[in-house]
């Protein structure tokens, strides 16, 4: 992987000092990016490989183009072990387009899709998927204000589904399909259906096995880019899927014979994405981040576990890697926390509306030292308002 890494135009540089004046940014989306990619962009917003223009000024049929958009490609597929058999899209409207992408190329009307809605952009997927065939929601995670996983004891599929639709991570409530030791859980689904994930904010955090699903979908702002794209893997024999009539532009099988490039592609969102595939590379891969992300809550969860002042929302054996949310006593405690926490350096902790307390992101990007400092102040807010 290391060679696809010094390939191109697009070649990642190595930056040894910090800009001065960045914070640690906790915020759940657009996240964090590695310094390394922002300067490279930096560099290349005005000259890209030598060519005597920025890579927002090239065509996206422009031969630098090319080699972008392919290098993002492999380099996407050697970090996940793509196999040949399914394909690499770059498409654009974020995850909520995918929400009914997925049903209208892949749901004929007569038949059924079980989804299972364990948080706020789950229920959101649901919800949409109304539009195509016939939707089963097969656990409804609503009425425990989405505190945890189902076991797939709690999970009730219906008869003879096309497919399961789960999203791998509740950014908004910090829980996550994982096990005991941080790796990918997922649910048993009835035989002769495929798995559909919306991934948005764990993609590529941890070690994943592609074969187990027929799709997944991510938006790219927390751990592969910058708003403006998503990545879609798909199983190629799942192209042939023609359920009913839909406007070129929304076809998975136009979007892979295209080349991501029916209409004029998001050039620049794609190219950090590259970029960022790089960064990844340099890091030693999945399992050296996955082994990294799982250190950086660590250093949270802990904090949290010896507290009797901070409330975390996500039953333990539920709790995200990448989003962790918690509480402490009261609102005015909350707003104090996360004043302070500006004054010390930490930006873009305010939970989200539907949970309020905090929420922490600990997307690829974020240092261990930003989860570290987080903890530490954790610690002495709690000495001095507890």
């Amino acid at each position: 992987m290391s060679a696809m890494a010094t390939a191109s135009a697009t070649n990642l540089n190595t930056h040894t000092t910090a800009y001065s004046g960045r914070i640690y940014n906790f915020s759940a989306g657009p996240g964090v990016l590695p310094e390394d990619v922002l300067l490279q962009a930096q560099h290349d917003l005005l000259n890209i490989g030598g060519t005597g223009m920025g890579i927002v000024e090239h065509s996206h049929r422009a031969k630098c183009f090319d080699r972008v958009l392919s290098e993002a490609v492999e380099d996407c597929r050697a970090i996940g072990n793509i196999p040949a058999s399914y394909e690499v899209i770059f498409t654009t409207g974020g995850a909520t387009s995918q929400n009914f992408m997925v049903p209208a190329n892949l749901l004929a009307q007569h038949e059924t899709a079980d989804y299972i809605t364990t948080g706020y952009w789950a229920e959101k997927s649901y919800e949409q998927a109304q539009l195509y065939g016939n939707i089963h929601e097969s656990w409804d995670g609503r009425p425990l204000k989405h505190r945890y996983i189902p076991s797939d004891d709690e999970i009730k599929p219906s008869t003879n589904p096309t497919y399961v639709h789960i999203c791998s991570n509740n950014t908004i409530y910090g829980t996550q399909w994982r096990n005991a030791d941080g790796s990918v859980r997922l649910p048993r689904i009835p035989a002769g259906a495929f798995l559909a994930c919306d991934m948005c904010s764990d993609i590529y955090s941890r070690p994943m096995d592609i074969s187990q699903f027929g799709v997944v979908y991510a938006g790219a702002q927390k751990n592969v880019g910058i708003a403006g794209v998503s990545l879609v893997l798909i199983r190629k024999d799942l192209l042939a899927k023609n359920p009913r009539e839909l406007p070129l532009i929304l076809q998975y099988r136009v979007l892979a014979k295209d080349e991501s490039r029916h209409n004029t592609p998001p050039v620049f969102p794609i190219y950090m994405s590259g970029l960022v595939f790089k960064w990844i590379i340099k890091q030693g891969g999945l399992a050296a981040l996955h082994k990294r992300n799982i250190e950086k809550a660590k250093l949270i969860y802990d904090v949290l576990d010896s507290s009797t002042f901070y409330t975390g929302h996500a039953r333990v054996d539920s709790r995200s890697l990448m989003n962790i949310t918690f509480k402490s006593p009261t609102t005015a405690l909350d707003d104090l926390f996360i004043a302070g926490a500006l004054r010390a350096g930490m930006d873009n902790l305010r939970g989200h509306r539907a949970t309020g307390g905090v929420r922490a992101s600990a997307y690829n990007a974020m240092p261990r030292e930003g989860c570290k400092v987080l903890a530490d102040y954790m610690r002495e807010f709690e000495r001095t308002h507890g």
